[in-house]
């Protein structure tokens, strides 16, 4: 059905990406961290109805029959059309979660995240081919019905955006108005960036290890691990300089700042991860729990971009989060405006638990959606 290609020599096309939740795109209609290399003779070029694929993301995914022509990373594998199928349901079919697992047992890899799928398994992966008409009756069947599901998560990410810019005001309005005249350096005992790339390599992780707490694990202002994103009690021990007590406060140095996390009894001994830094601060003075509302204000956030260092992406050190400027009112009005925000946010976090919740299975009805009418489990003709 297809033909492997790799046409390069064409700087000039437009760069393309291929993402897990959108296929095939201009690589500069969604956000993407990956730089493109100065040299853009080595990227290979893709015309419309050709099969791209993200040989180390396939697994998630990655993978997508493309409408655009342009060029894309010599990472990924591209395959002319040898075939008069519907490309709109190949598009669908090859990124089913169906076909996502079976790349999966085609991949290897010990790295974490990044298993490369194998090339002579994928090439003679069968490929579900109902008659042409039943093709494209499915195609235009989730085309129909994702958009409607893509609709409605689309209108609850909004209600969480809403939800957060009313959490994001409460807080400012309590902290805003103190006195950000002390810098963060008189206030700590210490403020340390997790572990170089050289002392941390993800291919060292192992699940169900001690935990290591990267910018995505701090969310909603707690600290939620991912147990595979861990280490062996040697490599622990190695790190143990970057070990969480309780009290510490976790932050993104890189990335979306502003970030952070106290660490509670549940998170004392996981580890620092390269993207984050530890501020450990003096109890005489200044309440964790105080400080990670501080360090996630609006305020402080604004603070953080106008100080941050980086070409694609934000980017801070322990000297700048030790510069920052923090208001340090005396410990009992602290706890009064800890108390108060907990109270006044508690709602709006309920709200938006709920909400995600909701995103959730709305994302897992849409997967089942697809499954169920790439694979023949539902009739689609005559669906409206």
């Amino acid at each position: 059905m297809f033909e492997r290609i790799k046409d390069v020599g064409h700087p000039d096309e437009q760069m393309l990406s291929v993402f897990r939740d959108y296929g095939v795109v201009a690589k500069d209609s969604r956000d993407n961290i990956n730089k493109t290399a100065e040299n853009r003779n080595i990227y290979q070029l893709v015309h419309p109805g050709w099969l791209v694929t993200n040989r180390m993301k396939a697994w998630q995914g990655s993978v997508g029959i493309s409408e655009l022509r342009g060029i894309v990373s010599g990472h990924y594998i591209c395959f002319a059309p040898r075939h008069d199928e519907d490309s709109r349901f190949l598009n669908w079919l090859f990124r089913s979660p169906v076909y996502a697992a079976g790349y999966a047992l085609q991949s290897r890899g010990v790295r974490i995240g990044q298993a490369e799928i194998d090339n002579d398994l994928y090439r003679v992966m069968p490929v579900l081919l109902p008659p042409l008409d039943e093709q494209r009756a499915i195609a235009e069947f989730l085309d129909r019905e994702t958009a409607r599901i893509d609709t409605l998560i689309a209108e609850q990410q909004r209600l969480i955006e809403l939800l957060q810019e009313r959490r994001d005001a409460q807080i400012e309005s309590s902290v805003a108005p103190l006195e950000w005249n002390v810098p963060l350096r008189a206030l700590t005992e210490l403020v340390q960036t997790g572990p170089f790339g050289s002392q941390l390599k993800s291919e060292e992780y192992e699940v169900g290890g001690v935990p290591v707490v990267n910018p995505s694990h701090l969310q909603g202002g707690a600290i939620v691990p991912d147990r595979s994103v861990a280490v062996g009690e040697g490599k622990a021990a190695e790190l143990s300089r970057h070990a969480l007590e309780m009290g510490d406060v976790v932050v993104a140095r890189r990335g979306e700042l502003g970030r952070c996390a106290a660490v509670e009894a549940e998170s004392v001994g996981f580890l620092c991860g390269t993207g984050s830094a530890l501020i450990r601060s003096l109890s005489a003075h200044l309440l964790p729990d105080f400080l990670a509302l501080v360090f996630g204000s609006r305020r402080n956030r604004d603070a953080l971009s106008l100080s941050s260092v980086g070409s694609t992406m934000d980017n801070i050190n322990a000297d700048i989060i030790s510069a920052l400027r923090v208001p340090a009112p005396p410990l009992d009005e602290q706890r009064r405006i800890v108390v108060y925000l907990d109270e006044q946010t508690a709602k709006i976090d309920i709200l938006i638990a709920e909400t995600e919740k909701f995103i959730e299975l709305a994302r897992e009805r849409r997967s089942a959606v697809i499954t169920a009418a790439v694979t023949g489990q539902i009739d689609v003709r005559g669906a409206a």
